[in-house]
Parts: C-alpha cells; structure tokens; sequence
C-alpha cells in the first residue's frame, strides 16, 4: 500500500478532519507524525479522532510521538517538574479537555506508547527527523533527538519524513542534501495543514495541503 504522511496538526482539528478526507484506507496506509495537541482550539478532538482511527483501522495506521505529546505524557505523570508543557500550549489543552468534559489520563496510555518512529526499508518518518549530531536519536528528551532536532538532517539510506519546524513559506519542502521531507507548514500559525502521499519506496505521488478553518484557532471558537 501506498503512504500517506500528515503533519503537525496542533488542534486544528477541523482542519485535520478535511485533509483526511483526502485519505483512502484501501489503498493508503496513514501515518500522523506527532504533535496532534497544543496551540489549536481542539486538541482533546484531534486526540480522540486519531485514537477513533488507531481502534477502527489497526496497523493500517500509525500515529507518532511528538515533543508536544512527551511534553503532555511528563505533566500527566508527574514528571514535569518545571511546568514545561503548561508553558507550552498545555495550559490551554488542560482548559479545553476541562470544559469539554474529557478526562485526558484516559489518553495517557495511549501517548505513552505512540511510537518515536515508523520505518520500512526505503522510508523513516519520525516528528523531527535524525540529526547530524544525534548521539542517541531515540531519547525522547534529548535535544539532537527525533523528538526535539532542529539542526541539519543525517542523510540516511533511505527517504525521511519530518516535521516539528514549520516551514515559514508555508510549503513542504524536499531537502535533496538531506534526502529529506519537512512537511510542517504551520497549521497552527493559520497556514495550512499538509499530507505527503508516496509509494512505500519512497517514490513521491503527490502533496496535499488544506489552509487552516479559522474555527481551529478564533477565540470564540474555543470549546
């Protein structure tokens, strides 16, 4: 099957809701690459829509970690000790599960086992991608890790998906230097909301992207 690969959706769950009707489940496995809470309007939606796929379609779906979801996952678990994830958007997503009457520690299991990473033998996807100065890539804490990079990618043997960096044009964007896809055009920042679709070679079909429903970020709008 085919790939679909969608970005940082950060609560814009109406946005989300319309670039998954570009998706097709007989033909496309999909693949959420994190950061599906914080900034948005909807995050206890977009979590509970992506926890709705994950039972109805199984391993026909992936949906990873991103820095926003460990972010969350150290608050709910006591581990955030400085407040970090309050700071960061998690204030507001607190406020919006409170007021829509959800319980987020009925999520937490599922966030803790959201992979870091998805991978066949031509294509790794993964929130933020291997760096160059990566020591250990998959510590979900560390800075150069694929939860956190924002330096230069690692030109791997195979093509990478990435997001975590909005793309300030707005555009997804192939680093031929890197071999490497960013696919964060800044949902969140009233852009748009983009999917990649490839074969599972890593072949590029085409690219979708969906410009963010002013619903998702309006403060009037918030639940």
């Amino acid at each position: 099957m085919d790939l679909f690969v969608i970005g940082d959706v950060h609560g814009c769950f109406y946005t989300y809701l319309k670039l998954l009707e570009s998706w097709n489940p007989k033909t496309e496995h999909l693949i959420q690459l994190g950061d599906l809470v914080d900034r948005g309007n909807y995050s206890p939606m977009t979590v509970r829509l992506s926890h709705e796929i994950q039972m109805a379609f199984g391993k026909q779906t992936v949906f990873l970690k991103g820095n926003h979801e460990q972010l969350m996952q150290n608050y709910l678990m006591g581990k955030d000790t400085r407040n970090t994830w309050l700071s960061n958007g998690g204030n507001a997503t607190l406020e919006q599960f409170e007021k829509c009457g959800t319980d987020p520690y009925q999520y937490l299991n599922w966030i803790k086992n959201l992979p870091l990473f998805w991978e066949n033998t031509d294509v790794f996807v993964s929130h933020a991608g291997i760096s160059v100065d990566a020591v250990i890539p998959l510590d979900p804490n560390g800075p150069d890790g694929v939860l956190w990079n924002r330096k230069p990618l690692k030109k791997l043997d195979k093509l990478q998906i990435i997001g975590h960096t909005p793309r300030a044009d707005g555009q997804a964007q192939f680093f031929p230097e890197s071999n490497a896809w960013n696919i964060d055009t800044g949902a969140y920042r009233g852009i748009c909301l983009t999917g990649i679709k490839i074969k599972k070679n890593g072949a590029f079909l085409e690219n979708i992207s969906v410009p963010t429903d002013s619903k998702d970020l309006e403060k009037d709008n918030k639940i």
